[in-house]
């Protein structure tokens, strides 16, 4: 049920809230393209009388990483090989990955994407003569699915007219589950287990954002996936620039929380995805390397990346760095190393690019590609075309600065830290790899996708819906077979509301205890506890401040500034719906961020330089740490559980 999108002013949050109870057979948690893709496809398998429900802590339409729209698609097979877009994914992830999962999406995507254009997403076409024909040019040059020649600015990208791209696909799952069976601005914060079997799940519990009111709901499925985690390290650009991230801002990390603390095991939580981006505005820079040909060049003008010394420095990280693509973190590296050695900044040639490209074009043509230069970021990006409007930056004349930004956690771009899933139940599959329903974790009927699960980066927007998919099927299975041994929690409904709402009541409690509300001994307010958890990560967890390096003292006294967040934690107040729905944000961002930290610093080796680095332990070990590195957490014990789990290779070399 939508409900209106913005209160008048920010509304008073009260002691006792109206509880709205909910029985379904399955519960979709999110309202990317993940869970888009799920709502969308699980109603053409379950039988009429499954009761299905979603709830999204944002609106449907502009919700997730794809929110502002999209210039391209990230992932498409089309005419190249499954097995190649595994290999490619494996390279650029240093070699740990889960190749079922990988090849699982990959077979499976191009349906996804034939299903956008179907529903009407404009995609740009080649013609015969090798002429771009974008928007509805492109439309009626015929459709991917019947032959039509995709433009590609890689071999895996494929470019789109995407700036209605989310609402085109949440339209699609609305029309499918009805308006009735969505619940709109409402964050679901805890995952509750079942009664009889603690490693089973059996609900979850949140609150509504445009009214008090707390949502208890009981599920005998359900599938998680609200992104990954970002401003879980300070932002590069702060004050005016803050809130500026390529990756949505209001992903708090909800999806690896909420797992764990049902206990879902986690794995590769100490990969990070640190992204290099236009400076300050951060606009995404792979339309001009890709389509436009931009190069980069350090502050003294050289190719840096072509020269024998970057050569021989991709030849310590054999055999990825020697590979024909260059994997991302190592590109992120090569720039580290100019800045520290004094020569930066790294600048991005784009009016050279232009240029270059306006040699073989017509003076429409090369306007017309002008322009697409500025929607690139009109479609994904606005702060960056707005950057360039407050600087009077024409990219066809003054090129551009780009820098590595602060990490992001996430398992659906170029990282794969996430939660461990089944992959499918299918021959080729190792044993290890699977236990019985696809994209399902440890904690049984609780299942993921897109940043959800872990293992498997490169899947981008496309290949999110294609796994949200992939799991409406499997939780059918699922609810078949096992969804009649959910006994329902054991929490009553009192617990859970006071669970809910507790920044609320030591508001109340406390809140006429000094003169300013902002500043009273009794209680933090969020946006503190927000500036600290930043703080603390980039000095001491490898952010920005440091150039991304840390070492086994520093995360030492990370956990020890984790320890006391926690207890602070305990007394954070929230006086009207916003503050509670930022109180809770930082709840999950402070668990998921703590599990990155114990990830990296139970994982003795530099695998990711660029992304970040163990001062302490550099470069690569593969005799000691070629595997996955996993862990659970135990909530009634505040304890946590890490492993070394096997890599299996599937796919050849």
């Amino acid at each position: 049920m939508a409900l209106p999108n913005k209160p008048i002013g920010e509304l008073k949050a009260v002691r006792d809230p109206e509880v709205e109870k909910r029985d379904v057979d399955v519960l979709i948690i999110g309202g990317g393209m993940a869970a888009c893709g799920t709502a969308f496809e699980i109603k053409k398998w379950a039988s009429d009388d499954t009761k299905i429900l979603l709830c999204d802590k944002a609106a449907l339409e502009r919700s997730g990483a794809v929110a502002q729209g999209l210039s391209a698609i990230n992932t498409y097979i089309g005419e190249n090989k499954v097995e190649d877009y595994v290999r490619m994914v494996r390279n650029d992830l240093m070699g740990i990955v889960r190749e079922d999962l990988i090849y699982d999406l990959g077979r499976h995507v191009d349906d996804s994407v034939h299903l956008f254009e179907e529903w009407g997403l404009p995609v740009w076409k080649k013609t015969d003569d090798g002429k771009n024909l974008d928007g509805k040019k492109g439309q009626k040059a015929g459709t991917l699915k019947g032959g039509a020649t995709p433009v590609r600015t890689g071999k895996w990208q494929i470019m789109i007219n995407g700036e209605s791209y989310k609402r085109i696909v949440a339209e699609a799952g609305k029309l499918a589950l009805g308006e009735d069976n969505i619940i709109e601005r409402c964050f679901i914060v805890e995952i509750l287990n079942d009664k009889d079997d603690p490693k089973r799940v059996a609900g979850a519990v949140g609150f509504s954002l445009r009214e008090n009111k707390v949502y208890i709901i009981n599920a005998k499925v359900i599938m998680c996936a609200c992104g990954g985690a970002v401003n879980v390290y300070q932002p590069r650009s702060v004050g005016e620039g803050k809130g500026r991230a390529w990756y949505p801002v209001w992903n708090a990390g909800s999806t690896y929380t909420m797992a764990l603390r049902a206990g879902a095991e986690l794995s590769m939580m100490e990969n990070r995805f640190t992204p290099a981006r236009f400076k300050d505005g951060y606009g995404p820079v792979g339309a001009w390397f890709l389509l436009f040909k931009a190069q980069t060049v350090n502050g003294l003008g050289e190719n840096y990346a072509a020269s024998d010394a970057t050569k021989e420095e991709l030849a310590k990280y054999a055999p990825y760095g020697t590979a024909a693509v260059t994997p991302t973190c190592l590109r992120n590296h090569l720039m580290m190393k100019e800045y520290k050695e004094g020569r930066g900044p790294i600048i991005m040639k784009t009016a050279d690019a232009l240029a270059r490209l306006g040699e073989t074009m017509s003076k429409k043509e090369l306007k017309h590609l002008e322009s697409e230069a500025w929607e690139d970021f009109l479609d994904m990006s606005v702060g960056q075309a707005g950057l360039w409007c407050a600087t009077n930056t024409q990219p066809e004349i003054k090129d551009s600065e780009i820098m590595p930004t602060e990490p992001y956690l996430l398992g659906s771009h170029s990282g794969c830290c996430g939660i461990w899933c089944s992959g499918p139940e299918e021959d080729w599959v190792p044993d290890s790899y699977k236990w019985g329903y696809n994209r399902m974790t440890t904690a049984r009927g609780l299942f993921t996708a897109g940043d959800g699960v872990g293992c498997s980066g490169h899947k981008f927007s496309s290949g999110s819906h294609a796994e949200g998919r992939i799991c409406a099927k499997s939780m059918l299975q699922y609810l078949a077979a096992e969804g009649d041994k959910v006994t329902g929690f054991k929490e009553t409904d009192e617990e859970l509301v006071d669970f809910v709402y507790k920044p609320v009541r030591t508001y109340l409690d406390n809140c006429e205890y000094s003169t300013d509300e902002t500043v009273n001994p009794n209680y933090c307010k969020p946006a503190g506890m927000a500036m600290r958890l930043m703080k603390m990560t980039n000095e001491y967890g490898g952010g920005t401040s440091t150039y991304y390096m840390t070492n086994g003292k520093s995360l030492e006294n990370l956990m020890g500034l984790f320890d006391m967040f926690r207890e602070d934690l305990e007394k954070i107040a929230a006086g009207d719906l916003h503050e509670l729905l930022r109180a809770w944000e930082i709840n999950h961002r402070l668990y998921t961020v703590q599990a990155h930290t114990r990830h990296i610093q139970y994982r003795e080796e530099s695998r990711y330089p660029g992304f970040y680095y163990r001062g302490d332990f550099m470069g690569q070990n593969d005799e000691e740490w070629f595997c996955f590195v996993n862990s659970t957490y135990d909530k009634a014990t505040n304890e946590w559980t890490m492993k070394k789990e096997p890599y299996i290779k599937i796919i050849a070399d």
